[in-house]
């Protein structure tokens, strides 16, 4: 068992009443999970305020509240810790009861818009290749060794982060790599982290239904990079407008890379088709088997990012040359009648025109790109109309349809992508709601060397409607579809 004042170690004490020389089981944030000799931390959550539960985690045996203000009811033999901010000490309790285990191991964080999960996926399968014991904490999995674990977060809570690294440490994992996300961040998830690197992608519109403006969302990014110490590495996408801003506070050493800037680590897109793409990276030519200027943006952070912790540089080449494309991230095949069919996560205006010009880059003009692509409900509603703009115009066909209205109407989400095509684009346009029939019917309208995109959903393999979580995935329904 654990001391009080252990766990408290490096936390920010307005006040403390009762003793903390009292051994602990265990910490947890929800009530119910509270049990004899536990410490609960009331947490102010966006739906729901633990204070409001910290009678009942008295009740259920709790030897210690850390709060951010005293409850009205005090429980003799109860220790309350007054803290300003609970998540920030939450974060930090998490460490200490899990003994620190991010100091024990190389942990690499990746945040940005887009290419999170691409890059922290590939660079641990690019350390499993190089015969490392890598760890990945992703939106899609988390990954001890080769033992799987479903993700459930894009950046689990810290009681999860730490028992996870805590797992991989005790499983000789050298490296983990890490994506972070802005609400990771903004609820200080990350926070009593040491990581030996950061990597910035770029940012997008997005995730402006929790942030109040583009700039939080911003300043919430640079958050991490302002966190880091003298000793880690951060990495920035030079060609993205942000890219420096992320680096003007931090303490960690700076390092860029960019394929139209000056930069540290600089790559050319020499030429890509739907095999792969000829890539120059500094001076070495390397052919890479994922497409697309954004993948070649992807795979120049992975390669500076290897670089930058120690790895032979032909061995770099060669293992990043072996990389396959991440689960729901430009996953396609081609079917006996020719026609090719994508699957991707692109949720965003940016990341729907990125994969949109990538494919109408390789194709040659004759065929048909159909494109069928939704929006999530209860998010960002300016995304809607923009994402209709994008799809209409730089597709032969756009069929918008449902991808997670949760728990708004899905019509009202098609209309609002609707409203954001230009009228000379309005033929090109259908509207399907159920998204299975969306995608029965671009399968019903390809002919042989057509392409089909299924945007919007990726690894997802679920739809949630009005609080219900229902089984679909877009790959196995489109692929059922074309090879029957």
């Amino acid at each position: 068992m654990i001391k009080l004042k252990d766990l408290l170690y490096k936390v920010s004490l307005d006040s403390v009443v009762g003793g903390t020389d009292v051994a602990v089981n265990t910490v947890a944030f929800d009530s119910r999970k509270i049990g004899l000799n536990d410490v609960f931390v009331a947490i102010r959550g966006t739906q729901v305020d633990g204070h409001d539960y910290i009678t009942k985690a008295a009740h259920a045996g709790a030897i210690a509240i850390v709060c951010e203000e005293m409850p009205a009811e005090i429980v003799n033999g109860i220790t309350y810790a007054v803290v300003a901010d609970a998540n920030a000490a939450l974060a930090q309790i998490a460490a200490n009861y899990y003994q620190d285990p991010s100091q024990e191991l190389q942990l690499v964080g990746v945040t940005g818009t887009n290419g999170k999960t691409t890059i922290a996926s590939l660079l641990y399968d690019l350390y499993l290749k190089a015969g490392y014991t890598v760890g990945l904490l992703s939106t899609v999995v988390v990954k001890v060794g080769k033992q799987e674990f479903p993700a459930t977060h894009t950046t689990p809570d810290p009681l999860a982060i730490n028992g996870y690294l805590r797992q991989m440490v005790d499983a000789g994992v050298d490296y983990c790599f890490m994506e972070v996300s802005s609400h990771g961040i903004h609820q200080k998830r990350t926070e009593g982290l040491q990581f030996k690197g950061g990597i910035f992608t770029n940012l997008t519109h997005d995730h402006l239904d929790y942030h109040n403006s583009f700039k939080e969302y911003r300043d919430v990014k640079k958050a991490f990079f302002d966190q880091l110490p003298k000793d880690a590495f951060a990495l920035t996408n030079l060609d993205d407008k942000n890219g420096r801003y992320m680096l003007q506070n931090t303490k960690a050493k700076k390092y860029t890379y960019a394929l139209k800037s000056i930069a540290d680590y600089k790559a050319q897109l020499l030429e890509h088709q739907f095999s792969g793409m000829l890539l120059k990276i500094n001076n070495s030519e390397i052919w890479v088997k994922l497409i697309g200027e954004f993948n070649a943006y992807n795979l120049l952070a992975i390669h500076a990012t290897a670089d930058l912790l120690g790895m032979d540089a032909m061995e770099n080449l060669q293992f990043l040359s072996e990389l396959e494309s991440v689960s729901g991230r430009f996953q396609y095949f081609t079917n006996a009648e020719q026609v090719t069919a994508i699957v991707d996560y692109a949720h965003t205006p940016d990341a729907l025109k990125n994969v949109l010009e990538t494919i109408n880059a390789i194709r040659t003009g004759n065929e048909q790109l159909i494109t069928v692509v939704g929006c999530g409900g209860d998010r960002d509603p300016d995304k809607g109309p923009k994402m209709g703009m994008i799809a209409a115009a730089m597709s032969t066909t756009a069929i918008f349809t449902s991808d997670n209205p949760r728990s708004e109407d899905p019509d009202a989400i098609i209309e609002a992508m609707e409203q954001g095509v230009e009228p000379q684009h309005f033929k090109r346009t259908l509207s399907i709601t159920d998204r299975k029939q969306a995608i029965k019917a671009a399968c019903k309208m390809a002919n042989s060397n057509d392409i089909i995109l299924i945007a919007g959903k990726g690894h997802e393999a679920y739809q949630e409607i009005k609080g219900e979580r229902f089984d679909f995935d877009d790959y196995q329904i489109i692929h059922q579809l074309l090879t029957i």
